[in-house]
């Protein structure tokens, strides 16, 4: 699928007769990145990296475009079962005139405030890098409502699905870690090769500024891992004291039945007993049941247990 929109009075607005400046391809088929390698003469390879989730961001200069690759977070639903944070790869291929984004995914790229004024095709580029770390910032508030939610749940459940519910977050925040210090790594090679990529004086100050909001993302997103990674092993404890806890309970309470089940099993066999013709032997037994109850409860409360 693709979307075709142009730069009108520094806003991005969609162009009807598709020629543009602004080429969004979303997940493109075999005959769309045919055309793409064939008219463009964007790499294949490149190409087919851009939508791989695996690919690390990096820079690549061709002798008609410059081609990058940065991660942004995929699309969560609240809907969604699991609780797995994905990441993805996005291509933008700048050309002297014109930008072709490549997703593999249908994402609203020009939706974010980012993007209220847009100056030239370079300043294009960098805030749809500056809007991933837009999302990448928005998921991890989001991660850290649902592990206060969790906690919440495990100090009085035993289930072993909040557990894997943390342990699932963390892994979405290594994912985004990972992520976010790729995207790192392209900013400084940008910053590095300006003079190639031509950006002016505004240019290099966003591209400073975007530096700094994805250190500052990175360092959130390691301090959100080392809290949830710190508190597993707590939070595996709490379940297993709450689980002694009930077996403790269980126990003394299968032990305080037992023991006057005893007194009257006693006094139950089929022998010769002590009473077995006393007319109050009945009353007598019941007795000595409600005495070995109060004597245990007795027992118990002094050794405090």
């Amino acid at each position: 699928m693709q979307n075709v929109f142009r730069i009108v009075d520094n806003k991005i607005v969609p162009e009807e007769n598709k020629s543009g400046q602004i080429y969004v391809v979303i997940n493109p088929n075999d005959a769309e990145k045919k055309k793409l390698v064939d008219e463009l003469g964007i790499d294949e390879h490149t190409l087919n990296s851009s939508l791989d989730a695996d690919e690390l961001s990096r820079l690549e200069f061709e002798p008609s475009h410059i081609a990058l690759i940065f991660k942004f977070p995929k699309n969560y639903s609240a809907k969604e079962q699991h609780l797995l944070f994905k990441v993805s790869s996005m291509g933008v291929f700048l050309f002297k005139d014109k930008v072709v984004v490549v997703a593999p995914e249908d994402v609203q790229l020009f939706n974010t405030k980012h993007f209220n004024k847009i100056f030239s095709l370079n300043d294009l580029m960098l805030k749809l890098i500056y809007s991933s770390i837009y999302h990448f910032l928005e998921h991890l508030k989001i991660i850290n409502v649902i592990s206060d939610e969790i906690e919440q749940k495990i100090n009085t459940a035993m289930e072993n699905k909040y557990l894997i519910n943390q342990f699932t977050l963390g892994k979405s925040l290594v994912f985004y870690q990972n992520a976010i210090n790729s995207n790192g790594a392209l900013l400084e090679k940008m910053k590095i090769n300006a003079a190639k990529i031509n950006f002016n004086t505004e240019e290099l100050e966003l591209l400073d500024d975007i530096t700094v909001e994805n250190n500052q993302c990175y360092k959130q997103a390691e301090i959100y891992s080392n809290i949830l990674a710190s508190l597993m092993d707590a939070r595996a404890s709490i379940i297993s004291n709450n689980l002694n806890v009930l077996m403790k309970t269980l126990n003394i309470i299968t032990i305080a039945i037992m023991v006057p089940t005893f007194v009257v099993s006693a006094f139950s066999m089929n022998v010769s007993i002590p009473l077995e013709k006393h007319p109050l032997a009945f009353f007598i037994i019941m007795g000595l049941a409600m005495i070995s109850v109060i004597s245990f409860l007795t027992f118990w409360k002094f050794k405090k247990w």
